[in-house]
């Protein structure tokens, strides 16, 4: 009778706990023929699932990532699973900036249009630094999408409509920026939800410079989501860990649904800056929305990343 009751109770959370996790599935049916789409980060988790899901819509999917290897592998199974032949991989190390400077020049070479930018690469809670002395979540979360994106803007520009999809987290909420130790670097938790504050951040003020020549901006939580993110810690934390998300995370696949919904759907037009979750737009904390601090952090990042002149400069000459 025990065991029984075990069992059933066991199958009960089963089922309340798949119910807990159920996630709207991106159902809008648009192509995405003739368009281009770079995927940071592209070789495994919610990246490879949404270079898979666009390149069936047609897209011309480049990914990337700094381990050559896997990313080849990983272009082979993209191809397969999408049964598309226009996608790419090109290595890029978010954790350089020069490397990063290097990507784009190149990029801009060899790709005449980009449509669509998913700044999907991060690194999670580490105490670690970048080989430009950057805090390793700072520096990969939010200073190299930040650069990458100011370097590929006017390509952006020229293909517009266009978008920029950036990957954050709800953590954002939990911490406040500090402006006299951006590089903080002490708590692994603090230091990875503020570069993922950062991310709405740039997402809100990339909407104010950009918005009005064409390209959308959104930040994307796409929710707790299993992957290999674990790989770097003790086998014991990682037993601990594969127990705790199989109970309460989702999969790559559903997490990718709310990167693809922003990739495709025209919902998100009215909302630019936006933050979203679960295939729908969501509200921010109050905190999360100052303008100012969204701004300043912008020109705190372009001295960071040593950028000699911004969008705005080029925008500002465009309205002239």
């Amino acid at each position: 009778m025990y065991v029984l009751a075990t069992v059933l109770g066991a199958l009960l959370l089963t089922i309340l706990l798949r119910r807990f996790k159920s996630r709207r599935m991106c159902l809008d049916p648009k192509r995405l023929d003739n368009k281009t789409v770079l995927i940071t980060g592209g070789i495994s988790g919610i990246g490879k699932e949404t270079a898979i899901a666009l390149a069936k819509r047609g897209a011309r999917v480049i990914i990337t990532s700094d381990d050559e290897q896997k990313g080849e592998e990983a272009l082979r199974h993209i191809k397969r699973e999408s049964t598309s032949v226009n996608v790419r991989f090109l290595p890029l190390n978010m954790a350089n900036l020069q490397n990063i400077r290097d990507f784009c020049k190149e990029f801009l070479k060899s790709e005449k249009r980009l449509d669509i930018l998913i700044n999907n690469e991060g690194v999670p809670a580490v105490l670690d630094w970048t080989e430009n002395d950057f805090s390793m979540c700072f520096g990969v979360n939010h200073l190299g999408p930040f650069l990458l994106t100011n370097l590929l803007l006017e390509r952006l520009i020229s293909c517009t409509p266009s978008r920029v999809i950036t990957v954050t987290s709800n953590v954002h909420k939990y911490q406040k920026l500090d402006f006299a130790d951006l590089n903080y670097n002490i708590v692994p938790l603090f230091t990875y939800c503020r570069s993922k504050l950062a991310n709405v951040y740039f997402t809100q003020e990339l909407a104010q410079q950009a918005g009005r020549h064409g390209v959308t901006a959104c930040a994307v939580h796409p929710g707790y989501v299993v992957g290999s993110w674990t790989s770097q810690f003790s086998i014991l934390f990682r037993i601990v860990m594969y127990v705790f998300t199989s109970m309460f995370f989702i999969s790559c696949e559903d997490g990718a649904q709310t990167v693809i919904y922003c990739a495709v759907s025209d919902d998100i037009l009215q909302h630019n800056g936006g933050y979203f979750s679960d295939c729908k737009p969501c509200k921010l904390r109050p905190h999360v929305q100052d303008a100012g601090i969204a701004k300043k952090l912008w020109e705190a990042s372009e001295t960071m990343v040593g950028l000699t002149s911004s969008p705005r400069d080029h925008l500002a000459t465009r309205t002239k």
